[in-house]
C-alpha cells in the first residue's frame, strides 16, 4: 500500500482559541466542501467533538455514492485534533488539523496520510486533482469566512 501525504498551510487573523470552535463544530465541515461533493453529514447534530467521536457522512464522488465514517482520534483543543477514516472510500485516511499562534494570528494546517484504491494512474489523473480542487476550495471559504470581523461559528 503505498502511502501519500497532501499538506496545505493557511494564515487567519483569529488566534487558536478564537478559530478553534468554528472547528469544533462538526456542522462547518458541510461548509468547507465543495457543493458538487453533495457532501451530508448522517450523525444526528449537534455533535460532541472527543476523543472516539464517530461522525458519519454520505457524499457523491464523480456521481459514485459513498458512505464515510470518521473517528475523532485526537483531541486537543486549541491546538489540534485528528479525523480517522474507519469506512469509507480510501485504503487509509488520517487527517491532523493544527492551529498555531503565528504573527497575531493563526497558522492553519492541514496534514493528510492516505492510500487510495487503484495504483499510481488513479492518484495521478484522479485522486490527487480532487484532494487539490477539494483543499482549494477549503482555504478559499476560510479566507472568505475569517479574513475579517468577528468569527462566524455554525452555519450561515
Amino acid at each position: 500500500m503505498r502511502i501519500h501525504t497532501l499538506d496545505a498551510e493557511l494564515w487567519l487573523p483569529q488566534t487558536p482559541r478564537e478559530l478553534f470552535p468554528f472547528f469544533a463544530d462538526a456542522a462547518n465541515l458541510q461548509r468547507l466542501t465543495p457543493a458538487s461533493l453533495h457532501f451530508e453529514i448522517i450523525t444526528p447534530q449537534p455533535i460532541e467533538m472527543r476523543v472516539g467521536t464517530l461522525i458519519d457522512y454520505r457524499l457523491r464522488l464523480h456521481h459514485i455514492p459513498l458512505r464515510w465514517r470518521s473517528e475523532i482520534t485526537v483531541w486537543d483543543p486549541p491546538t489540534q485534533f485528528v479525523d480517522t477514516q474507519i469506512r469509507g472510500p480510501y485504503r487509509l485516511w488520517e487527517h491532523t488539523h493544527r492551529f498555531t499562534a503565528k504573527d497575531g494570528g493563526t497558522l492553519a494546517s492541514d496534514h493528510v496520510r492516505y492510500a487510495a484504491l487503484g495504483g499510481p494512474l488513479v492518484h495521478r489523473w484522479f485522486v490527487k486533482p480532487d484532494l487539490d480542487r477539494i483543499f482549494a476550495y477549503r482555504s478559499a471559504v476560510l479566507k472568505n469566512i475569517f479574513a475579517s470581523g468577528p468569527v462566524q461559528v455554525g452555519r450561515p
